[in-house]
């Protein structure tokens, strides 16, 4: 358990934190309506009431969090972007790349507490007209039955009424008359809208609506608009009142005495008023800190952006160079694309394969998908003839952002897992080392890199392997040919003609696929075997993990980077670090 706090003790201890501060939250409100200030209402409802009001004050600090992770320019400001590293620690950036799985957890428990909260409240509302028609009234007060008579005949008086059901519309027939006088109150029209917000926006933003069908993802998701306007008025109408004139009204003698309180001078008529909206007091400063991120993206999209190149690569792959004004970058960020003339609404997420040393930024495409099929027919990569750069469509770039592969250059040593298209992060990085030892810049940190690429396919190779293959060889000729170790791994793709010629040119000083020094692995990684020899090789040195790639190979290389580090003693610490768009 210890080796595991290395790369999950802050996430736990975060996590820890949050739990906290809900659990902390919701006993505090939840203490402070089953005080004497709504003894009354409390009667009247039961512990429905203290249960919904602290899960509605729960739902505001969660509220106030869920804008705060999707800010990507504040992300990427302590992430690095603006060159401001020193206002957080590594360990703590590190945390900032889970921005989007804090962001569903927090959307997970909005709709947990929606539900327990609208749960209570049809039942406290039930309660509520019940006993303004004086319904059930023995079965549900018993001996205390006098008291709740007293309550109902204080309705009219405005500082005297308890029960905020008004009226009733026995015409309407059935249940309606119920459904009227909840949805003729604030709360109610305002929970209803919330409630089908809030199934719009779940239902669609599962994995396969994001994948398929991005656009109903991208629309629904943006009525997160009409969740705060209905958040910020639904406790306008201060149905749930407390009790102002505590000293002079003692509930503990005036409960039993109800038909003497304006009699009694102990127990004059007891004072009510309306409960004051609190969510605009979470919710104002994260909605002003959103609409200011959302100016800062839309004014970098109307910065105009020069396709000057478009290369078509390989396995389906496009590669787009492009220019503009003032953009400034750092290895391993990822920019967001849009094609108006495919979309003016969907931007989509590319990690940059060109360093800052490079006079353009670029991108490296993988067509797998209807967005990125269409985007490759509009830069006309699908036709045999070359692309004419002087009619190409319009983009939009939003960005840079940054993510975890910036800080490979704070550690001693790096291994860099890239599985298919996930290899692009790591062609910005080994470029940037390429030209800064090309160009004998500042002694780097960075002593060591383990590359691995894992491919489905021979074709994968192509387009990237050029770049190794002059890294290589630049390296040999800088006497630094132990800097860069890469490993390059087939998982299928090999007929028996292919591997017949791999077999016969074995004893070749180049790879028979690759054409690289390094020869080719075939099948999948032993990585408990490679972790536990890069350890050997760089004992007490902090060797950071970076990858990007599926999910399951995450989970795998997060594990192993847990199991082989090394806490006490003198052997090497993995941190392991994801790519998350």
């Amino acid at each position: 358990m210890s080796d595991r706090l290395i790369n999950d003790g802050l996430k736990y201890f975060i996590v820890f934190l949050w739990l906290v501060a809900n659990a902390g939250y919701f006993t505090q409100v939840y203490l402070t309506y089953e005080s004497n200030t709504y003894f009354y209402i409390r009667f009247l409802i039961g512990p429905g009431l203290s249960i919904a009001k602290a899960c509605g004050a729960v739902l505001n600090l969660n509220s106030m969090l869920i804008l705060l992770p999707v800010c990507r320019n504040l992300i990427s400001f302590f992430r690095g972007s603006c060159e401001t590293n020193h206002l957080c620690r590594r360990s703590v950036r590190r945390q900032l790349d889970k921005n989007l799985t804090f962001h569903k957890t927090v959307a997970y428990t909005i709709c947990v507490l929606s539900i327990t909260h609208t749960v209570a409240h049809f039942f406290n509302f039930r309660i509520l007209y019940d006993h303004f028609r004086n319904v059930n009234q023995d079965q549900q007060y018993g001996n205390q039955i006098a008291l709740a008579n007293k309550l109902r005949e204080n309705v009219y008086p405005a500082e005297g009424w308890i029960n905020p059901v008004r009226g009733d519309n026995p015409d309407l027939g059935g249940g309606l008359p119920l459904i009227e006088q909840g949805v003729i109150q604030i709360a109610g029209w305002s929970g209803v809208v919330l409630c089908l917000v809030l199934i719009l926006m779940f239902s669609s933003a599962t994995e396969f609506i994001r994948r398929s069908y991005f656009e109903t993802f991208w629309i629904t998701h943006h009525l997160f608009v009409f969740y705060f306007a209905m958040i910020l008025v639904h406790g306008a109408g201060g149905i749930i009142r407390s009790q102002i004139n505590l000293v002079a009204h003692d509930i503990s003698v005036c409960k039993d005495i109800p038909n003497q309180w304006g009699v009694d001078p102990r127990c004059p008529e007891p004072v009510f008023k309306d409960g004051s909206p609190a969510s605009w007091k979470w919710c104002v400063a994260p909605i002003f800190l959103y609409i200011l991120e959302r100016c800062i993206r839309f004014f970098r999209s109307t910065q105009a952006v020069v396709l000057s190149k478009v290369v078509k690569h390989p396995s389906k792959v496009l590669e787009l160079q492009m220019k503009k004004k003032g953009f400034k970058s750092l290895p391993g960020q990822y920019i967001f694309l849009k094609c108006p003339s495919i979309s003016r609404v969907q931007w989509h997420p590319f990690t940059l394969t060109s360093c800052p040393e490079e006079d353009h930024f670029s991108v490296h495409i993988r067509t797998v998908g209807d967005w990125t099929c269409e985007l490759a027919k509009v830069m006309g990569a699908n036709k045999d003839a070359s692309v004419d750069t002087d009619n190409l469509p319009t983009v939009a770039v939003d960005g840079p952002f940054g993510t975890a592969s910036i800080d490979i250059f704070k550690y001693q040593a790096a291994i860099c897992v890239g599985a298919g298209i996930g290899v692009t992060p790591f062609a910005s990085i080994l470029k940037s080392i390429w030209l800064k030892s090309v160009n004998n810049e500042s002694v780097l940190k960075l002593k060591k890199v383990y590359f691995f690429w894992i491919c489905p396919d021979t074709n994968a190779f192509e387009w990237f392997s050029e770049m190794l293959d002059a890294i290589e060889k630049h390296m040999a000729e800088q006497g630094r040919a132990d800097f860069l170790q890469y490993n390059i791994y087939l998982t299928r793709g090999w007929n028996n003609k292919q591997a017949k010629n791999i077999y016969l040119q074995e004893e070749e000083e180049t790879d028979a696929i690759t054409g690289l020094q390094q020869k080719t692995h075939y099948g999948r990684p032993q990585w408990d075997t490679i972790f536990q020899t890069i350890g050997q090789e760089n004992p007490g040195k902090s060797i950071g993990v970076f990858f990007c790639g599926p999910k399951i190979l995450s989970g795998v290389l997060h594990k192993v980077s847990n199991a082989q580090s090394n806490i006490g003693g003198n052997g090497a610490k993995f941190f392991y670090n994801k790519e998350n768009f």
